[in-house]
């Protein structure tokens, strides 16, 4: 125990879902003020373990004790626990995109979560309140993200508003799963110093469920390592990380796999030039558009056979609308060439029918996957259209041989989406892409809910596979890890358009501009930079924070008016 008298304290706590046991015996605490991380490959149960601290989860029995600020939430009523959830204990849940409602805009959501706990506020207070808490998550745009629904915006922006909505009332508890998953790294540290500067105002304590060890060691006292429903170790950062004894702990340490050279020149499978995606924004009184907000603008690239290109930019770039473009899943302006043959005058069947080489992986796994298929239905979906089998016996070894290569039991196809973990979700999705043996994959985010374990699990997958059957890949992520593991090419993109790109040895060891370099040093930094750098670059922002004051500038543009510099509109 961090404390003899800390704010939140689980004791022996046991979970089962009938008569499978998920936690056994996990005991924690959290101090005013203090910081905490549980840490575990997916499926470990720190999720669950979460969740069953304000009852959140159906048809489980629960036994032990949850003592927060000295009373056990067990014994509450629920219309105590509505008190209390989104009040004094807030909740940043894994999925945003299925956590927010997809039949209200942002603004009620946000309001009902404000007014529920402050219901004199008035009107114009409540309003002041939804703006502020939009900036503070850096969603400047505040007037579009208010009137948007959740699947007008991207999946980082998705994430910074749960998370505006988790802190609209200054809980004294915040437990945040996996905050940081869907940000980019500019956005991440913005988000990490925000969370900081109202620990120290408000002395919030936070509970952390993150696979993220970078995370970890940036802003945890203390961690809790979970395997199988169970803590196997627990102590001080960045001791315990440094002096491990567990095997696997230790395995969480190990690098990412080394990208597998391509030698020689490979043949050009696909290529886009001026590639434009724009919404209109405005119409006049005849219905025409009069401004456009430009996703993608005017984008060119090629795309050579086993080879991987990374695209990487922070949330709200375009990275996604890009990746959804070159497949022909949304209306795209531009010439589209796949194998030499132009896309732009196929047909609707023609097209079609070159899904079985061109697929994607969807950011959102819980989103993509039906909830009334089968794990084993949804992965052969596209298989029973394109290249249906000839018996069930092969079908069913198909479906097992795609589990198997992404981690999986092949007894989990008989199983449907819900009973499964995000990062679970998001081998499913994987396999499901894989399993046709497409030429040309778009991966969007596919390794951002994976845990360390698994993400190099996925990645060296994907190396193998290319290297077997010379996919190629295009993989969208702000995880610059990951992208230095697979990718051979990079694109840099900020606000719709390309920054810079190159090999991805130019672009890591020789970045060219402002916006790259800060990606990089966020994401490479050493611990002892990454602090020093976080207080250089958002201590302007800060300020205007604890001031009340806002600007319509973007994050980028801060840091460079900090340093003197200048961004390109």
């Amino acid at each position: 125990m961090s404390s003899q008298n800390p704010l939140l304290c689980v004791e022996n706590l046991h979970l089962a879902f009938g008569e499978k046991k998920i936690i056994q015996g996990v005991s924690l605490s959290v101090s005013a003020g203090e910081t905490v991380a549980i840490v575990g490959e997916s499926g470990s149960g720190k999720s669950v373990t979460a969740l069953s601290l304000l009852q959140l989860l159906p048809h489980v029995s629960i036994t032990g004790r949850c003592l927060f600020g000295g009373e056990n939430l067990a014994e509450k009523t629920p219309q105590q626990l509505q008190k209390i959830r989104g009040n004094e204990i807030s909740f940043i849940f894994q999925e945003p995109l299925t956590a927010l409602n997809p039949l209200h805009t942002v603004q009620k959501q946000l309001s009902e979560a404000l007014l529920l706990h402050q219901p004199s506020l008035t009107k114009q207070a409540t309003s002041t309140k939804l703006v502020e808490a939009l900036k503070n998550v850096e969603l400047l745009d505040t007037q579009r993200i208010l009137e948007s629904y959740p699947h007008q915006l991207s999946g980082g922006q998705r994430q910074r508003v749960m998370i505006a909505m988790a802190l609209l009332n200054n809980p004294k508890l915040l437990i945040a799963d996996e905050p940081t998953t869907a940000l980019d790294v500019t956005t991440q540290r913005h988000i990490l110093a925000l969370l900081q500067k109202l620990q120290r105002e408000n002395g919030m304590a936070l509970l952390l469920i993150t696979h993220d060890l970078t995370l970890v060691r940036r802003i945890a006292q203390r961690a809790y390592i979970m395997k199988e429903g169970r803590v196997i170790e627990t102590g001080k950062l960045p001791e315990l990380l440094e002096n491990s004894t567990h095997p696997y702990t230790q395995s969480l340490l190990l690098p990412m796999p080394t990208r597998p050279a391509v030698t020689g020149d490979t043949a050009t499978v696909y290529r886009a030039e001026n590639v434009r995606v724009w919404y209109p924004r405005q119409k006049n009184f005849w219905g025409k558009p009069t401004s456009y907000t430009k996703a993608v603008d005017g984008i060119s690239l090629s795309l050579q056979q086993g080879r991987t290109l990374g695209v990487v930019g922070e949330s709200g770039s375009g990275k996604s609308t890009l990746g959804f473009a070159l497949l022909k899943l949304i209306a795209a302006q531009g010439e589209f060439t796949y194998q030499g043959q132009s896309l732009n005058s196929l047909s609707a069947n023609r097209l079609r029918l070159l899904r079985r080489e061109m697929q994607i992986i969807f950011q959102d796994p819980f989103g993509s996957l039906s909830p009334r298929r089968t794990v084993g239905e949804t992965i052969a979906e596209g298989l029973d259209i394109h290249l249906p089998c000839k018996t069930p016996e092969e079908r069913a070894e198909k479906i097992a041989t795609a589990l198997v290569e992404v981690g999986l039991e092949p007894s989990m196809a008989h199983r449907y989406p819900h009973e499964f973990s995000g990062g679970q979700r998001q081998r499913i999705a994987v396999a499901r892409a894989l399993i046709l043996h497409p030429k040309v994959l778009v991966l969007d985010e596919p390794t951002s809910a994976l845990d360390i374990a698994t993400q190099r699990q996925v990645v060296q997958l994907l190396q193998d596979l290319q290297a077997r059957y010379g996919m190629a890949y295009i993989f969208i992520s702000h995880d610059l890890k990951v992208i230095r593991a697979l990718a051979h090419d990079v694109l840099v993109m900020q606000q719709g358009v390309v920054v810079e790109r190159g090999s991805a040895e130019a672009v890591f060891q020789h970045p060219q501009q402002a916006y790259t370099k800060e990606l990089l040093t966020a994401a490479f930094a050493t611990e002892t930079e990454a602090y020093q750098q976080l207080e250089e670059f958002l201590s302007p922002r800060l300020q205007e924070a604890e001031r009340g004051e806002f600007t319509d500038k973007s994050f980028d543009e801060t840091i460079a008016e900090a340093r003197g510099e200048t961004i390109k509109p």
